[in-house]
């Protein structure tokens, strides 16, 4: 599996065809405490760049960006009960939609984990 980072604090883990999306931990810790997060449905089609979710927090609201282009095959339904998942485990548990890839060559666009860290440390 391999990991993919965005600078509007996205994470994506590419299984084969199949990506993960998520915002990464310095994203949920500028947020503060997550108290809503809304999902897209099954079968919506994004584009990379498209609002795709949002996350709300005591702090803000804040759009969830795809950072891919592709058809949402599952949203995080854990995340409707308990949206404090996206806090405690951002980059596991807390993930927000898996979609199919429909453009994989997107995916030479992010950053890798390296390249994340030293773009966060700038911040």
């Amino acid at each position: 599996m391999s990991r993919y980072f965005t600078e509007d604090h996205e994470w994506v883990d590419v299984e084969g065809e199949v990506a993960t999306v998520g915002i990464t931990d310095y994203a949920q810790e500028q947020l503060g405490d997550i108290v809503f997060v809304e999902v897209p449905e099954e079968g919506k089609e994004v584009s990379k760049g498209d609002d795709a979710a949002v996350v709300e927090s005591v702090k803000a609201a804040s759009d969830v960006y795809a950072p891919v282009s592709g058809t949402v095959i599952e949203g995080n339904a854990a995340l409707e009960g308990d949206p404090a998942l996206v806090n405690s485990s951002p980059e596991e548990d807390g993930w927000f939609f898996k979609l199919t890839l429909s453009d994989a060559s997107e995916l030479d666009e992010l950053m890798d984990e390296a390249a994340y860290k030293a773009f966060v440390a700038k911040l």
